[in-house]
């Protein structure tokens, strides 16, 4: 099941490692792109509010089966992600200098940033179809299919990057290319998948009548996964204009990478967690709370024991970590002290993963929300802004507020 959302995140991380091989501008290429990730992050955030929300809803009614609903509730979140990809495609496209500028973009990251983004951006609608109803395959007991649907793309884009980015010499914008043309076919073997025969729950023309109380009521689940998307956003936002400040382009370019191998570490922790949400909706709705239970006990302990070992790697060897992404000596040499610190405790942040499967799975949306917002919004970005002015930490302030949260949101 998890391996489906594992995948997924292959598409930015294979972007960012071709792109800082671009020769000469590598450096600069990855850090402008890296300033597109707000967005990017931004459009995700929708597809968990109605992808993540509607899915475990669909679960517990198939637990208790009730196959209408279920299908109903499949329906009108495909409807959503449908209008919603729509509207954030002409807003992006409107407004996306400004937006660039805003989040720490200089006049030489800007020419690779823009690029990317308004490439990016004409393939929303796939990347809202791919990953926001790649949920509703899993929450059927489908999980190779599941996982088949992202790979296909992955795959694709490994297979592209290089073909667009040196073979065509498009840089940046081959990178986009790349990118969009592979959720396509992802998003057509998706909707391929939950119309056809094989699925229990299908996707079907009178399900997708907009009906408000379903709409809120996937919504308010949703929400958990949204806020957590969206201030994720907001805190790389925040980290970019602030180390733009503090330390220029360079250090911009080195939380691009932080973030990057940051993704490669918890690929494994988001595929545990939700490969387990399923599992546990089915049997929530079932009231088999005992196999819940256990769910939740062996989930924890699964998370908690990779982060922490993932932890001793990054300590041993940070440069190899790096260098996936870029070569540059200066970068280096200002990376691997930031990753020291960023990573620092980086077995806390297990528990905020785990604990927010958990609540989304068993339908407590109240819980998950909170804690969503407690760690990024209420401590990361107040975090961001004051630790630089404190004993002259400078733009390590900025990395020390990733294990600060950690450690409380964890606890």
């Amino acid at each position: 099941y998890g391996s489906a959302q594992l995948l997924n995140l292959l598409y930015n991380i294979v972007d960012r490692v071709y792109i800082g091989r671009i020769p000469e501008v590598g450096t600069l290429a990855l850090t402008g792109v890296g300033l597109c990730f707000p967005i990017i992050s931004l459009v995700t955030a929708f597809t968990y509010l109605f992808g993540n929300g509607g899915a475990p809803l669909c679960a517990i009614e198939r637990g208790k089966g009730n196959k209408e609903e279920a299908e109903k509730l499949m329906g009108n979140a495909f409807t959503m992600l449908l209008l919603t990809g729509a509207a954030l495609t002409v807003a992006g496209l409107l407004f996306y200098r400004p937006v660039l500028y805003l989040f720490g973009a200089s006049d030489d990251t800007f020419l690779y940033a823009g690029s990317y983004i308004r490439i990016y951006l004409l393939g929303t609608i796939f990347v809202m179809i791919s990953v926001g109803m790649n949920p509703f395959i899993n929450s059927q007991g489908f999980g190779n299919t599941g996982m088949f649907s992202v790979l296909i793309g992955a795959v694709l884009n490994i297979i592209l990057d290089p073909v667009f980015i040196f073979g065509f010499g498009m840089g940046v914008e081959g990178a986009a290319v790349a990118t969009i043309l592979s959720q396509f076919f992802s998003a057509v073997w998706v909707l391929a998948f939950l119309t056809g025969k094989k699925a229990v729950i299908r996707l079907r023309w009178n399900c997708m009548k907009l009906q408000a109380a379903k709409v809120l009521k996937i919504m308010s689940l949703g929400v958990s996964g949204f806020i957590m998307a969206f201030t994720n956003s907001l805190v790389q936002v925040v980290c970019n204009a602030t180390l733009q400040t503090y330390g220029g382009d360079i250090y911009v370019g080195v939380m691009t990478v932080l973030n990057s191998v940051r993704d490669i570490c918890t690929m494994p922790v988001m595929g545990f967690a939700n490969g387990a949400s399923p599992v546990m909706s089915f049997n929530y709705g079932e009231r088999a709370y005992e196999k819940v239970r256990k769910a939740i006990q062996f989930l924890t302990v699964l998370c908690v024991t990779y982060t922490f070992v993932i932890w001793g790697i990054l300590k041993i060897i940070p440069e190899f970590f790096i260098r996936i992404f870029n070569h540059s000596p200066e970068l280096i040499e200002k990376g691997v002290p930031a990753l020291h610190i960023y990573f620092f405790g980086f077995c806390f942040m297990a528990l905020q993963f785990t604990g927010q499967s958990v609540f989304v799975a068993l339908g407590k949306s109240g819980y998950a929300t909170f804690f969503s917002l407690l760690r990024k919004a209420v401590i990361v970005v107040p975090l961001t802004i004051l630790l630089p002015k404190i004993a002259g930490l400078g733009v390590d302030g900025v990395f020390w507020a990733e294990p600060i949260s950690n450690l409380i949101g964890g606890i």
